[in-house]
């Protein structure tokens, strides 16, 4: 159940990244360059971190995999905006930016679609019982 909420979760994030940007960039304007690059360089440190400290286990079950894919797709994030901030700063344009926001999203979206397959085949499983009578 915590892997299909986090699966739902992840969808909803993708919606809000995409729209968040869209909003920032139609009404705020062109982000700061500079703080988006130093902010993603930290983030892909930390990010990274936790991905090798999660690699054995991304074939675990739902939940351990869902842990596995968003640590994952953070470092893969990281790497994009230091893209993004290099294309914002070079053309002075916000369209990097949003970019990578579609980028970003599909990413969330197609980890939150194999989080909720296998997730809703484990429950599934577990209700009829095979998997609870063999452990």
């Amino acid at each position: 159940m915590a892997a299909l909420a986090k699966g739902v979760s992840l969808s909803l994030m993708a919606l809000w990244v995409f729209g968040s940007t869209v909003y920032h960039t139609l009404i705020l304007g062109v982000p700061q360059a500079e703080i988006m690059g130093a902010i993603g360089v930290l983030a892909l440190a930390a990010n990274l971190a936790s991905v090798f400290l999660l690699l054995p286990y991304k074939d675990g079950d739902a939940n351990v995999r869902s842990v596995w894919l968003c640590s994952r797709n953070d470092a893969i994030g990281n790497l994009i905006v230091m893209g993004a901030a290099l294309g914002v700063w070079s053309t002075t344009s916000a369209w990097p930016d949003l970019a990578v926001a579609a980028i970003m999203a599909g990413i969330f979206l197609s980890s939150a679609v194999q989080i909720l397959r296998q997730a809703w085949g484990e429950y599934r499983t577990d209700a009829t019982g095979t998997k609870a009578a063999a452990a």
